[in-house]
């Protein structure tokens, strides 16, 4: 006997990435253990976050404010920028504590099969960034996968005759693994051995 509220917060957990229908039953009779203020509180944080989680406007990692704690911060610095993907993979390079540059999240790579073209991704306000911050260096962090190597190729193209410092991040990285699988001495070596570009 299907309940329909039930089978509604299933296929609501199936709609989050790597979540299969049986984990969706297994999240959906969690809530259902839950106290009524267990579930409000619960409801109340994918709201709460859907709110006021934004993008900063400098480097577009998710923020409250409009510039993230990293952009904010005067410790760190500033002349280096790390380009990702995605701001998830800000948080695994972060765990490395091994990093003390600004980032750029660039929201994903150029892929003409899924129709994705340089401009729909954050690549005019980097350029922006490096032309008027004193910038010296950019890292590039993308994934190692066929997209990712081609927008770090792009990115690169367009910054090496600004005299500015490529590189790129060794190869300790996986090919088509993803920063945010990796561990944090994977992240450390694939960043104390990146190439220039």
């Amino acid at each position: 006997m299907a309940l329909p509220s039930l089978e509604i917060l299933i296929e609501q957990f199936r709609k989050l990435p790597s979540v299969g229908r049986k984990s969706a039953e297994r999240m959906a009779y969690s809530i259902l253990d839950y106290s009524k203020e267990e579930a409000e509180l619960f409801a109340k944080s994918i709201i709460d976050a859907k709110e006021n989680i934004k993008r900063c406007k400098i480097c577009h990692n998710f923020s409250e404010d409009e510039i993230c704690p990293v952009c904010r911060d005067d410790q760190r610095e500033k002349s280096i920028i790390c380009v990702v993907e995605d701001a998830r993979d800000i948080i695994s390079l972060e765990k490395v504590k091994n990093y003390n540059g600004v980032y750029h999240v660039i929201g994903g790579t150029i892929s003409p099969m899924n129709g994705v073209t340089p401009d729909d991704l954050n690549i005019k306000s980097l350029l922006m960034r490096i032309n008027n911050d004193g910038t010296n260096e950019v890292i590039i962090a993308t994934n190692p996968t066929v997209e990712g190597e081609t927008t770090a190729l792009y990115i690169s193209k367009l910054i090496k005759p600004l005299g500015i410092k490529v590189s790129r991040l060794a190869y300790g990285m996986p090919v088509g693994g993803e920063l945010d699988h990796a561990d944090e001495v994977t992240i450390m070596r694939a960043l104390e051995g990146r190439r220039e570009l």
